[in-house]
């Protein structure tokens, strides 16, 4: 059995030294890296070879990749690197690591092409002013052979480990059982469905209720799958941290007879900082010092341990004097599961997506409480500028700067100079304001570079909303809006206007499509995925992906479902509606005492409704959700619901504490929805309303109703959680009474009529 690494891999694992160094500095994008590459290849004479596919063996060893080009007649392989700026402000160790790749490739042409020796080339290439540098040296084939066989010899014990490892790893995943003995009722549905979806390749959407042990049962039959489909790692993407937690208490169950397995958990980097005063450079931060020189002592520590939970990560990243966060990432590489958040694998910068093209992972995702993923990706998706935080800029600007942001200002004011509603939509971005604010960036950056040493926050966080939103305009199309709302200018006597821009993504689809198609298998998997069309033209799933619909493990007879029409919930009734409300909470909980949840389309509301209950039923205990509230504010929130507690904690739809909570028995029995949920009517929803029409034919549904009423579903089923809880739900407002809208909910239900 050989191991297989990339060039790219190899010396990024051999020759990385020195200090973890995140000073930014405006480097090139992608594209600009492909253009300077294309530029630099336009000026090399006829005969020049680009993207040489390579290999070579060392013992168990190959090594692959593609140098970027050759020269036959000079004999010269060529490493391009496009950048910014002052070439001599280049670390030293990023110039080891270019010499080292560039090496390999040399030697592998040489053995392919039997060279004796070789000219070997590094060209930087200045994507400002266009220039390149080209930094050469001659090497025998003898010199880099020993070259080559050092970095292999390095490699060679951890190949050899890794090698062992996947052997000991499948061999444990093919004997694997259920750990917990027996299936739950839908429970081996679902395994099945998303082993399946793993043996053809293709993506799942999967409906299961609450209770059914979603999390064990998507992950098990996935690891399952993994010798026999030859997948590299398992990534299961969550919203929040109590589904990664789960994850993690799923995967150490199976760790009990799989205990090679090796699982990291990606925690953002301000939750896992240990000195977040200090900037990530080895000039601030002792934990950047040295970094890489540490790392592969901290990399052999850990590799034994197998589970990298946030603990563990920052117990041994600290015996090694390394960051705790770039530890994490770093051991993405070599775990077999990465537990994390969407946005490590679907935001437009990926690190997780990023690895798996770059190192050609075979990869499967589970997508956990999908339906999050809408909002989630739509918000990846759009970006906004706001001409006040220009305004804020120019006053502080270097001088040098000052030209280029005047006329920034100049074109953004001029696209609005016509608009007379608050708020208005666009066709496009104008070309002329895009070239403009591409211009701006590429001052910015010029500049940034020129003061890398010194930086200026407001500076880089505008350059940042800038890139952003060149980034997506370029991309423009149906799938998003570019709207215009008109703001006054801010400061005392102020009457000029002012606005903010904004590329409004709708409908991530687009986007979505290319991260899925990177992936061998996909399960999307969520108690309230329906109606599965929406969530299918909403992320871009395949046409051919199959759909499950995972029957309940409840029944009607444990869940009292009752319809309060008397009572409106519209925004024109709501001070109407504040009294009769409160007056059935009451009632309710004085016929029946116990733990219950009240949810509401807004703070204001609940204070209004929480009011009347402290002013006329001073006796009940009641709690609330706060705006803002930290991760202690929310775990004393929920520590209020005891086994046998009584009291009513009141909370917003579609916030904190309406989905991934867990209490069941008689922690919570029973819930009020004082809302069906739908967004807000306001001009930018009644645009998607508009746009999601014009797509869809179905602009009501997918604007307003379908996530509104997913959000009242998800909240209810906190109510329900085992077989043998017993609740009550009250749906308040007249219009549960509408076949749309009862449609929409769980079909194990019976709803009856409230009878006040």
């Amino acid at each position: 059995m050989s191991y297989t690494i990339s060039v790219r891999a190899l010396c990024e694992f051999t020759a990385k030294t020195g200090d973890l160094d995140l000073r930014f500095t405006p480097g090139p994008s992608a594209q600009d890296g492909i253009a300077g590459h294309a530029a630099v290849r336009s000026k090399r004479r006829a005969g020049y070879q680009s993207e040489v596919t390579l290999t070579g063996d060392y013992l168990d060893l190959r090594v692959r990749g593609r140098a970027d080009g050759f020269d036959p007649t000079l004999k010269r392989v060529e490493e391009i690197k496009t950048y910014r700026g002052d070439l001599h402000r280049m670390p030293d160790n990023h110039r080891q690591l270019h010499w080292a790749q560039a090496k390999v490739y040399a030697y592998l042409l040489c053995e392919k092409l039997a060279l004796p020796e070789i000219n070997v080339a590094l060209v930087y290439y200045e994507i400002s002013d266009q220039t390149e540098t080209v930094i050469s040296e001659q090497h025998s084939v003898a010199d880099l052979k020993q070259f080559f066989v050092t970095q292999c010899e390095r490699f060679l014990t951890w190949a050899v480990q890794e090698m062992q490892h996947k052997l000991e790893r499948d061999a444990a995943l093919q004997t694997l059982e259920f750990p917990h003995g027996g299936f739950r009722t839908g429970q081996r549905e679902l395994a099945e469905a998303v082993y399946r979806a793993a043996a053809q390749s293709c993506c799942l959407m999967a409906q299961a209720p609450t209770g059914i042990g979603k999390t064990i049962g998507s992950i098990f039959p996935l690891l399952k799958a993994m010798p026999s489909q030859q997948l590299d790692k398992l990534f299961y993407l969550a919203a929040k941290t109590s589904g990664r937690q789960l994850a993690l208490d799923a995967l150490a169950l199976c760790k009990r007879a799989v205990p090679s397995l090796r699982v990291v958990e990606l925690v953002a980097r301000e939750k896992s900082c240990e000195h977040p005063d200090k900037a990530c450079h080895g000039d601030s931060c002792p934990l950047a010092q040295v970094f890489y020189d540490r790392l592969p002592a901290a990399r052999a520590s850990i590799s034994t341990v197998t589970m990298y939970d946030k603990a563990t990560l920052r117990e041994v990243a600290l015996a090694h004097e390394v960051c705790p966060y770039y530890l994490s990432q770093e051991m993405t590489r070599w775990a077999d599961v990465v537990v994390g958040d969407y946005n490590y694998y679907f935001d437009i910068s990926a690190m997780l997506h990023g690895l798996t093209t770059n190192l050609q992972w075979d990869v499967a995702l589970l997508i956990d409480e999908a339906h999050n993923m809408v909002e989630r990706a739509r918000k990846m998706y759009s970006a906004e500028l706001d001409q006040y935080a220009l305004k804020s800029l120019r006053e502080e600007a270097p001088t040098e700067l000052k030209n280029v942001l005047a006329r920034l200002n100049g074109a953004w004011s001029a696209l609005y100079r016509d608009q007379e509603a608050p708020y208005q939509t666009y066709a496009d971005v104008p070309e002329e304001f895009l070239r403009i604010l591409q211009k701006t960036c590429g001052a910015i950056a010029d500049h940034m570079v020129a003061h890398a040493a010194n930086p200026n926050a407001k500076l880089q966080n505008f350059y940042f909303d800038m890139l952003l939103f060149t980034h997506l305009a370029e991309n423009f199309g149906e799938h998003s809006l570019f709207d215009i709302t008109l703001t006054a200018a801010r400061g005392r006597n102020s009457t000029r206007r002012m606005s903010q821009l904004c590329l409004r993504n709708i409908v991530p689809a687009p986007f979505l499509k290319a991260r899925f198609a990177s992936a061998h298998t996909t399960t999307l998997f969520s108690a309230t995925l329906s109606p599965w069309q929406y969530y299918s033209d909403m992320l871009g799933l395949p046409e051919e992906t199959p759909w499950l619909d995972v029957p309940s493990p409840f029944n009607a007879a444990q869940l009292d479902v009752r319809v309060v029409p008397q009572i409106s919930t519209r925004y024109s009734e709501r001070g109407a509606s504040v009294e009769p409300i409160a007056t059935l909470i009451a009632g309710q909980y004085e016929a029946q005492p116990g733990n219950y949840l009240a949810f509401f389309s807004s703070f204001d509301y609940l204070q209004d409704v929480i009011g009347v209950l402290r002013e006329r039923f001073p006796q009940l205990p009641l709690w609330e959700q706060s705006r803002q509230m930290d991760e202690a504010a929310r775990e004393q929130f929920l520590a209020r619901f005891v086994e046998d507690g009584a009291g009513i904690g009141f909370a917003v739809l579609g916030g904190a504490f309406a989905e991934g909570i867990d209490l069941p028995g008689k922690r919570l029995i029973g819930a009020f929805v004082a809302t069906l949920g739908l967004p807000q009517l306001n001009a930018v929803n009644e645009q998607i309303r508009q746009r999601m029409q014009t797509m869809f034919g179905a602009g009501y549904e997918y604007a307003y109703l379908y996530p509104g009423l997913q959000k009242v579903v998800q909240a209810a089923g906190r109510v329900i959680r085992t077989t043998s809880d017993q609740g009550s739900i009250f749906l308040i407002d007249d219009r549960y009474t509408r076949r749309e809208v009862r449609a929409l909910l769980p079909s194990w239900w019976e709803v009856r009529q409230y009878l006040s």
